[in-house]
């Protein structure tokens, strides 16, 4: 399990180093891709095939909404490995997609990683814990 918010920086050539609780766990290689959000999603290989790609799998290829999600998540994807202190290039067009800024925020967010440009997660930040209450008592009383 992913959890945290670290605080850190891109370098020039587009490498961020990852928190070091975090290293282990995506030794084996990363995808990166554009959030649905506004910031970049970092999964294990393992985990984008568990997840994402079985989520996707799943769509109805007839469906206009099923290939335009097909679209967003696999066309922005990115195999990437980390380097030996733990750094991983993110990819300029991504970067750009995600509005992201030499300083970002990375959160664990149980099964992957989230990249956020700083400002944006604290706007983000705020408009979550202003909306929590209400979120919990909404998916407290739904069916399950």
């Amino acid at each position: 399990m992913l959890l945290g918010e670290y605080e850190h920086t891109i370098d020039d050539k587009n490498r961020l180093t990852l928190p070091a609780r975090f290293r282990e766990a995506l030794a084996g290689g990363v995808v990166i891709s554009r959030g649905i959000d506004s910031c970049l999603d970092v999964y294990t290989r393992e985990g984008w095939e568990s997840t994402v790609a079985a989520r996707l799998a799943d769509l109805d290829p007839f469906s206009g909404e099923a290939r335009q999600m097909r679209r967003h998540v696999y066309a922005s994807g990115v195999e990437a490995e980390l380097d030996k202190q733990g750094r991983v290039t993110l990819p300029a067009g991504l970067m750009r997609r995600a509005s992201l800024g030499r300083d970002v925020v990375v959160l664990g967010v149980d099964d992957h990683l989230e990249v956020w440009d700083r400002a944006a997660w604290e706007t983000e930040r705020d408009d979550v814990e202003g909306r929590v209450k209400v979120v919990a008592e909404r998916l407290a009383t739904r069916e399950r």
